[in-house]
């Protein structure tokens, strides 16, 4: 992985959908078109494309519901800024136009409380990050991640002057990070793997709380501070920090970090619906790539940060990179590889067959 000191974000042109457009303003304009959407799950949409991989907002059915407004409940941490297609979804009418009713959400518990709450329908789904989802679900939660929405929002940080410029001088050093199982530590970790580090014995791993941990970095109490968006923004820019690495450095410009987890029983038992949340999802996070202004001006109720930086998080971000079908099951596959190289995951499990369990293509 190479170092970076700015978004690590590969030209967006690479990302760009070549086929269709699904921005919310041409979608509503197509729903307004054809309102017999919200009566049957037919209606025909253009296939997407990026790269050569399939990145379907709609795949060939615009899903909704018959009848009237599916209610549903769906989770999110209010303060993350990888999350903001959710409430994007709902002030846009993203999720009406796929005729469903969404109640937010804002949990704060532990992962495996999330999970729990989603499987045993006091939700119906989630959105969060892979790296974090992937040790519970291997558990066996009745979960299902049905899409990713972006890539981004994970870095590392020094202070000005540090002689620690890229992951290769992390060898013996201290990282600050929030909590041992967040997704940035288990991301950096195996980052430094593949540098040829042993995350788990050459490196020692400080824990603070999210908010002290630019004081600790300033105090000379850890080397490095590993974050996420918007508050590792944030503190970089009030401390003066320099960006060590990020998750879109590398090979990593063009892998997923957040996804939707859909109750397993919702997607058996009302799959249209599970499909329209998907749907709608991705709709959101491709009106982001296209407005991230306006998504900012959304965001910033729930956000201490201020709306020109939020806007900016989100350029650096890829929420054009949503990938579902095999597309999305390969990067699953790849990151249950690397949490089993840095101990998360059992090394007895096969990642292929642990994603293909995990995942559940409900746009086709």
């Amino acid at each position: 992985m190479s170092s970076s000191s700015g978004s690590g974000r590969a030209p967006l042109a690479r990302r760009r959908l070549v086929a269709g457009a699904v921005a919310a303003g041409a979608l509503g304009a197509a729903y307004s078109a054809i309102p017999e959407v919200f009566a049957a799950s037919s209606a025909k949409m253009p296939v997407l494309l990026e790269g050569d991989s399939i990145c379907r907002a709609s795949a060939t059915t615009a899903f909704a519901p018959a009848g009237a407004p599916r209610k549903l409940r769906l989770t999110w941490n209010a303060t993350a800024i990888c999350v903001v297609g959710v409430p994007v979804a709902q002030e846009k009418g993203i999720f009406a136009r796929h005729n469903l009713d969404v109640e937010l959400i804002n949990f704060g518990g532990s992962t495996d409380q999330l999970l729990e709450a989603i499987a045993t329908g006091k939700a119906d789904a989630g959105v969060g990050m892979a790296l974090r989802w992937l040790k519970p679900l291997e558990q066996g939660f009745d979960v299902r991640i049905t899409t990713a929405t972006h890539g981004g929002c994970m870095r590392l940080f020094s202070q000005a002057g540090s002689p620690i410029k890229a992951l290769a001088d992390l060898k013996g050093k201290r990282v600050g990070v929030s909590d041992m199982a967040a997704p940035d530590r288990n991301f950096f970790s195996i980052a430094l793997m593949r540098q040829g580090i042993d995350p788990v014995s050459e490196v020692d791993w400080k824990v603070f709380p999210a908010d002290l941990l630019g004081v600790a970095l300033k105090k000379g109490e850890i080397d490095v501070m590993s974050l996420g968006d918007p508050l590792g923004w944030v503190i970089r820019e009030r401390d003066g920090l320099v960006q060590v690495a990020s998750n879109l450095d590398g090979e990593y410009a063009n892998r997923s970090c957040c996804v939707l987890g859909v109750r397993g029983s919702l997607i058996r038992d009302d799959r249209v619906s599970a499909a329209a949340l998907t749907q709608a999802i991705v709709e959101a996070q491709e009106f982001v790539a296209e407005n991230p202004d306006e998504s900012a001006r959304i965001f910033a109720k729930y956000s201490t940060a201020k709306p020109d930086q939020l806007a900016a998080m989100l350029r650096s971000h890829t929420h054009h990179h949503h990938p579902v079908g095999q597309a999305l099951q390969s990067e699953l596959a790849l990151y249950i590889s690397e949490l089993k190289d840095i101990q998360v995951i059992k090394p007895s499990t096969n990642a292929t067959k642990l994603a293909a369990k995990v995942y559940a293509d409900v746009l086709s």
